[in-house]
Protein backbone atom coordinates (compact mmCIF):
# COMPACT_ATOMS: atom_id res chain seq x y z
CA UNK A 1 0.00 0.00 0.00
CA UNK A 2 1.45 3.32 -0.52
CA UNK A 3 2.55 5.33 2.19
CA UNK A 4 0.31 7.97 1.78
CA UNK A 5 -2.89 5.54 2.14
CA UNK A 6 -1.85 3.93 5.04
CA UNK A 7 -3.14 4.23 8.50
CA UNK A 8 -2.14 6.54 11.25
CA UNK A 9 -0.39 4.55 14.31
CA UNK A 10 -3.86 5.39 15.94
CA UNK A 11 -6.00 4.01 13.39
CA UNK A 12 -3.95 0.68 13.53
CA UNK A 13 -4.16 0.62 17.50
CA UNK A 14 -7.88 1.57 17.60
CA UNK A 15 -8.05 -1.35 15.07
CA UNK A 16 -6.26 -3.77 17.07
CA UNK A 17 -8.09 -2.85 19.73
CA UNK A 18 -11.04 -4.70 18.79
CA UNK A 19 -9.60 -7.81 18.25
CA UNK A 20 -10.64 -10.42 20.61
CA UNK A 21 -8.08 -12.76 21.40
CA UNK A 22 -7.96 -14.33 24.74
CA UNK A 23 -5.56 -17.36 25.55
CA UNK A 24 -8.55 -19.37 26.90
CA UNK A 25 -10.35 -19.20 24.01
CA UNK A 26 -10.48 -22.94 22.77
CA UNK A 27 -11.59 -21.00 19.06
CA UNK A 28 -8.56 -18.87 19.31
CA UNK A 29 -6.39 -21.81 19.79
CA UNK A 30 -7.53 -23.90 17.47
CA UNK A 31 -7.42 -20.70 15.13
CA UNK A 32 -3.24 -20.67 15.83
CA UNK A 33 -3.11 -24.10 15.82
CA UNK A 34 -2.61 -24.20 11.99
CA UNK A 35 0.59 -22.72 12.65
CA UNK A 36 1.84 -24.39 16.41
CA UNK A 37 0.70 -27.85 14.85
CA UNK A 38 3.35 -28.32 11.94
CA UNK A 39 5.84 -25.79 13.76
CA UNK A 40 6.04 -27.72 17.30
CA UNK A 41 6.50 -31.28 15.11
CA UNK A 42 9.58 -29.70 13.71
CA UNK A 43 11.13 -28.25 16.90
CA UNK A 44 13.32 -30.00 19.28
CA UNK A 45 12.31 -30.24 23.16
CA UNK A 46 12.72 -26.98 24.78
CA UNK A 47 13.78 -24.67 22.15
CA UNK A 48 14.23 -21.03 22.66
CA UNK A 49 11.49 -18.82 20.18
CA UNK A 50 10.36 -15.79 19.88
CA UNK A 51 6.42 -14.98 19.12
CA UNK A 52 6.75 -11.48 16.97
CA UNK A 53 3.81 -9.58 16.97
CA UNK A 54 2.08 -11.64 19.96
CA UNK A 55 -1.08 -9.34 19.93
CA UNK A 56 -3.24 -7.29 22.91
CA UNK A 57 -3.87 -11.14 24.32
CA UNK A 58 -0.41 -13.35 23.47
CA UNK A 59 -1.59 -16.78 23.08
CA UNK A 60 0.56 -18.36 20.60
CA UNK A 61 3.43 -18.06 23.25
CA UNK A 62 1.45 -19.92 25.91
CA UNK A 63 0.67 -22.76 23.47
CA UNK A 64 4.33 -23.29 22.76
CA UNK A 65 5.07 -22.96 26.75
CA UNK A 66 3.37 -25.16 27.64
CA UNK A 67 4.96 -27.85 25.53
CA UNK A 68 8.26 -27.04 27.18
CA UNK A 69 9.46 -24.24 25.11
CA UNK A 70 10.85 -20.86 26.20
CA UNK A 71 9.14 -17.82 24.51
CA UNK A 72 9.87 -14.19 24.13
CA UNK A 73 7.06 -11.95 22.79
CA UNK A 74 7.16 -8.82 20.92
CA UNK A 75 4.55 -6.77 19.77
CA UNK A 76 5.07 -2.68 18.60
CA UNK A 77 1.63 -1.63 20.45
CA UNK A 78 1.49 -3.89 23.49
CA UNK A 79 5.00 -5.20 24.62
CA UNK A 80 7.87 -2.87 22.93
CA UNK A 81 10.66 -4.73 24.24
CA UNK A 82 13.06 -4.26 21.44
CA UNK A 83 16.17 -6.15 23.44
CA UNK A 84 14.24 -9.53 21.95
CA UNK A 85 16.19 -8.78 18.92
CA UNK A 86 19.39 -8.87 20.66
CA UNK A 87 19.48 -12.67 21.39
CA UNK A 88 18.98 -15.33 18.66
CA UNK A 89 16.21 -17.84 18.32
CA UNK A 90 15.41 -21.74 17.38
CA UNK A 91 12.64 -20.50 15.87
CA UNK A 92 10.00 -17.00 15.19
CA UNK A 93 6.44 -16.87 14.76
CA UNK A 94 5.02 -14.22 13.21
CA UNK A 95 1.03 -14.96 13.06
CA UNK A 96 -1.50 -12.89 11.37
CA UNK A 97 1.67 -9.99 11.34
CA UNK A 98 3.41 -9.66 8.18
CA UNK A 99 0.53 -8.24 6.40
CA UNK A 100 0.59 -5.16 8.56
CA UNK A 101 4.12 -4.31 8.14
CA UNK A 102 5.02 -0.84 6.63
CA UNK A 103 8.69 -2.33 5.73
CA UNK A 104 8.70 -6.17 5.55
CA UNK A 105 12.00 -6.15 3.77
CA UNK A 106 13.61 -4.65 7.25
CA UNK A 107 11.43 -6.69 9.53
CA UNK A 108 11.69 -10.12 8.06
CA UNK A 109 15.68 -9.36 7.47
CA UNK A 110 15.50 -8.09 11.16
CA UNK A 111 14.17 -11.68 12.33
CA UNK A 112 15.91 -13.72 10.30
CA UNK A 113 19.11 -12.03 11.62
CA UNK A 114 17.82 -13.48 14.90
CA UNK A 115 17.44 -16.72 13.90
CA UNK A 116 20.07 -19.53 14.35
CA UNK A 117 21.37 -21.82 11.92
CA UNK A 118 18.42 -24.61 11.17
CA UNK A 119 16.22 -22.30 12.78
CA UNK A 120 12.58 -22.15 12.42
CA UNK A 121 10.42 -18.91 11.11
CA UNK A 122 6.47 -19.88 11.02
CA UNK A 123 4.57 -17.16 9.43
CA UNK A 124 0.68 -17.65 9.35
CA UNK A 125 -1.07 -14.94 6.81
CA UNK A 126 -3.53 -15.15 4.26
CA UNK A 127 -1.59 -15.80 1.15
CA UNK A 128 -2.56 -13.97 -2.17
CA UNK A 129 -3.43 -15.58 -5.32
CA UNK A 130 -1.76 -13.64 -8.11
CA UNK A 131 -4.56 -13.11 -10.00
CA UNK A 132 -6.43 -9.36 -10.70
CA UNK A 133 -10.00 -10.51 -10.58
CA UNK A 134 -9.58 -12.52 -7.09
CA UNK A 135 -7.23 -9.44 -5.55
CA UNK A 136 -10.08 -6.97 -6.09
CA UNK A 137 -12.78 -8.98 -4.98
CA UNK A 138 -10.41 -10.11 -1.64
CA UNK A 139 -12.17 -9.65 1.73
CA UNK A 140 -8.96 -9.37 3.43
CA UNK A 141 -7.55 -6.51 1.67
CA UNK A 142 -10.25 -4.15 2.91
CA UNK A 143 -9.02 -3.99 6.48
CA UNK A 144 -7.30 -0.64 6.59
CA UNK A 145 -4.11 -2.38 8.56
CA UNK A 146 -3.39 -5.02 6.12
CA UNK A 147 -1.06 -2.82 3.91
CA UNK A 148 1.53 -5.97 2.38
CA UNK A 149 0.77 -9.10 0.98
CA UNK A 150 2.14 -12.40 -0.33
CA UNK A 151 1.73 -15.06 -2.68
CA UNK A 152 3.40 -18.51 -2.99
CA UNK A 153 5.81 -16.76 -5.31
CA UNK A 154 7.18 -14.22 -3.30
CA UNK A 155 7.97 -16.44 -0.70
CA UNK A 156 9.66 -18.76 -2.83
CA UNK A 157 11.24 -15.58 -3.49
CA UNK A 158 12.35 -14.58 0.15
CA UNK A 159 13.76 -18.37 0.84
CA UNK A 160 15.91 -18.09 -2.29
CA UNK A 161 17.16 -14.91 -1.39
CA UNK A 162 17.99 -16.55 1.83
CA UNK A 163 19.37 -19.95 0.98
CA UNK A 164 16.27 -21.19 3.06
CA UNK A 165 14.02 -23.83 2.39
CA UNK A 166 9.98 -22.93 2.55
CA UNK A 167 6.95 -25.12 3.15
CA UNK A 168 3.36 -24.25 3.15
CA UNK A 169 1.46 -27.26 5.48
CA UNK A 170 -1.39 -25.04 5.50
CA UNK A 171 -3.10 -22.35 3.55
CA UNK A 172 -2.27 -19.39 5.22
CA UNK A 173 1.01 -21.17 6.78
CA UNK A 174 3.88 -21.06 5.75
CA UNK A 175 7.42 -22.51 7.25
CA UNK A 176 11.16 -21.12 6.72
CA UNK A 177 14.04 -23.12 7.89
CA UNK A 178 17.40 -21.31 7.38
CA UNK A 179 20.57 -23.28 6.23
CA UNK A 180 23.08 -24.96 8.51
Amino acid sequence: MPPKDRPERNEEFARYETHENDPHDEGYRDFLSQLFDPLNNLLEPKSKGLDFGSGPGPTLNLMLEEEGHQMRIYDSFYDDDESVFEETYDFITATEVVEHLFHPGKELERLWECLRPGGYLGIMTKIAKDDVDFFADWHYRLDITHVTFYTKDTFRWIANHWNASVKFPQDRVVIFQKSE
